[in-house]
């Protein structure tokens, strides 16, 4: 009979270690992860039923209850127009989600597909690099305002406007990721054989850069909805009449000194977002990185 060596007690006699696997086993791996994946599904929880959480018009106008403070009836309190400010942040909920989603997934397609193409064919490298430079050195608040002065305002321009501020930044990404993998003795290998280019890239080595996209899609993600609430807190933005957080925060910075709960909802609501969404991409950066996975 075997024993243990520490404290004497046959090793047989020992309770087996319980691995937890499955879908509780990983969250508990990675409560970064759990953590912010359930506040996101929350806030989208609350956007999709927003109609049915007790909100009314968030653009009814009623002069006679302007500046209301937060009581029974209006939990947030009333506007300067005196629209119901928890029916607008509710609501506005949708327009940041909505517009953080669409640029991620659009940036990090377009940027996966230019950091392929730059990565692994030197011929059109320094050129394709040389444009993202260029757009890279324009702060992206002010790219997207000179986009959105050429076009109206609407979430669709907005989305636009962004996304092509976050291009470069997806694409330099993918370029590194593809300098070192192409270097790999499986693609000379491939390139031996007379395999196709594009059979190269889409198929060897387009699924390696993947884990480190997904993990820059939620920092891009976050990084649209804050810019989003910047153009609409500038009037750069989405239209008036249409409820984001942004635009709820621009109506109400005159009053802030009096009023501050018409700016302190909205911001309360998009910083846990952003936070919700930067914990998932840490988790999943440290989920996904194999140098941290050794460690453990």
């Amino acid at each position: 009979m075997s024993s243990n060596i520490d404290d004497g007690i046959p090793a047989d006699f020992l309770p087996p270690v319980k691995v937890r696997t499955g879908v509780l086993g990983f969250a508990l791996r990675n409560p970064t992860i759990t953590i912010g994946a359930t506040l996101l599904t929350s806030i989208a929880a609350i956007a999709v039923a927003a109609p049915i959480l007790w909100t009314v018009d968030p653009t009814a106008l009623a002069p006679s209850l302007r500046t209301l403070a937060p009581s029974a009836e209006h939990w947030f309190g009333t506007d300067m127009l005196g629209r119901d400010v928890y029916s607008r942040v509710i609501y506005g909920t949708r327009v940041s989600l909505v517009v953080g989603l669409a640029v991620a997934v659009v940036a990090s397609a377009l940027g996966l597909l230019i950091g392929l193409v730059s990565g692994f064919l030197r011929s059109v490298d320094s050129i394709i690099m040389r444009v993202m430079d260029g757009l890279m050195s324009i702060p992206p608040i002010l790219l997207a305002i000179a986009l959105i002065a050429l076009m109206r305002g609407s979430i669709v321009n907005v989305i636009f406007a962004i996304s092509v501020a976050e291009i470069p930044r997806v694409a330099r990404l993918v370029r590194g990721v593809v300098l070192s993998l192409r270097e790999q003795p499986y693609v000379d290998a491939a390139i031996v054989s007379g395999t196709h280019r594009a059979k190269i890239i889409f198929r060897h080595i387009m699924p390696n850069t993947l884990a480190p996209l997904l993990v820059h899609a939620t920092y891009v993600c976050a990084s649209a909805m804050i810019t989003e609430a910047v153009l609409s807190f500038i009037g750069a933005g989405t239209p008036p009449t249409t409820p984001s957080w942004g635009n709820i925060m621009a109506e109400g910075r005159a009053l802030w000194q009096v009023k501050p709960y018409i700016v302190m909802f909205p911001a309360a609501f998009l910083s846990v977002t952003v936070l919700a969404i930067n914990m998932l991409g840490d988790g999943m950066r440290d989920a996904l990185d194999p140098r941290i996975a050794g460690k453990v």
